[in-house]
């Protein structure tokens, strides 16, 4: 008889805070928040792959979060610097809702969901 050993892997996740204030419609919202997740994973994968295999191996989680004003966005992002926290700022390109420029979403992570979680734990769901 064969005995099948499953190793149990961290939680990983990758975070998306989205600007609660710019005004953006749902597809929108979806495109900026696809920015920020694949600027994260491609800069996950090759900045430290076995956080991105964790990732990988937990189904590539995200959760989508609002945040209220393009200064609370950079206050996350401070603190995700801080911690060596992986994160990518989204600045709109202009061409459909808002101004080019725009801060529209960060994307903090993956990494383990603990982590994260001490971050971004009081957020609501957008």
């Amino acid at each position: 008889m064969f005995r099948i050993r499953i190793q149990s892997v961290e939680e990983y996740k990758l975070v998306v805070l989205v600007r609660d204030d710019v005004k953006m419609t749902k597809g929108k919202i979806a495109a900026q928040t696809g920015h920020a997740a694949v600027n994260c994973a491609l800069s996950i994968k090759k900045r430290d792959p076995d956080a991105y295999d964790k990732w990988t191996l937990n189904g590539q989680p995200i959760i989508v979060l609002k945040i209220g004003s393009e200064m609370e966005l950079f206050e996350f992002k401070a603190v995700a610097d801080a911690q060596g926290i992986n994160n990518s700022v989204v600045s709109d390109a202009g061409k459909t809702q808002v101004e080019p420029g725009t801060i529209t979403c960060i994307g903090i992570g993956p990494a383990a969901s603990a982590v994260i979680d001490k971050i971004t734990g009081e957020l609501k769901m957008l």
